[in-house]
């Protein structure tokens, strides 16, 4: 039998695998959308990610969030970005419409590592003061929500995707045609119009074209 903690939430208590950084909320999603098996794309994630951390930053700057909790999110969310705690984003594809739980399950797994870089283990967060923990709604989606995170990140993603891989990819097969163009410039073949022989041409205009 696996060891477990009991989280809260505004319906109740709740259990939660105790290696999991995840709370109430992820854990209600987990069980209550077993359908399919696509899960939230890691890119999505990682720019969720990258939009909590810099709305730390920003709400630091304006005074909402004190510089100790702000540096705790930061420093979470930057370690989740280069790999850590793998396994902790569970959820399918198919939920609600705005991406609510998948905002709150970057949340809590944010503000459940921030609170233990800030006061050791956070399972034992019920102990703490309210000054020394790091909440998932009050710090991390501070001045946030799902209909404006969920766009937002979908933004960012979309430009990491495509600058990040989709042109790279381009570029590759470009290159590679060229390539292929210039190899087989003098190799003539019978061109096809129409399922008819027709003009012929040079397999390298092929790949040119």
């Amino acid at each position: 039998m696996k060891d477990y903690r009991i989280e809260h939430d505004s319906i109740g208590d709740i259990k939660v695998d105790d290696n999991k950084y995840w709370g109430a909320q992820t854990e209600r999603s987990f069980e209550n959308f077993r359908i399919g098996i696509e899960k939230m794309p890691e890119s999505l994630i990682r720019s969720m990610l990258y939009l909590k951390k810099a709305c730390a930053e920003v709400n630091c700057d304006f005074s909402k969030l004190d510089e100790t909790r702000k540096n705790a999110i930061v420093q979470a969310c930057n370690e989740l970005l280069a790999g850590a705690l793998p396994g902790n984003f569970p959820l399918a594809v198919w939920q609600t419409g705005s991406g609510t739980q998948t905002n709150m399950n970057v949340n809590e797994v944010v503000a459940n590592r921030a609170t233990e870089i800030l006061n050791g283990d956070f399972r034992f967060k019920d102990r703490l003061s309210k000054e020394e923990a790091v909440h998932p709604n009050d710090q991390v989606n501070m001045s946030q929500s799902s209909n404006d995170t969920f766009p937002t990140a979908l933004h960012i993603m979309t430009v990491l995707e495509v600058t990040g891989r989709l042109l790279p990819a381009v570029k590759t097969l470009r290159e590679a045609l060229n390539r292929k163009a210039e190899e087989f410039k003098d190799l003539i073949k019978i061109g096809r119009t129409h399922l008819q022989d027709a003009t012929p041409l040079t397999l390298g205009q092929e790949f040119s074209g």
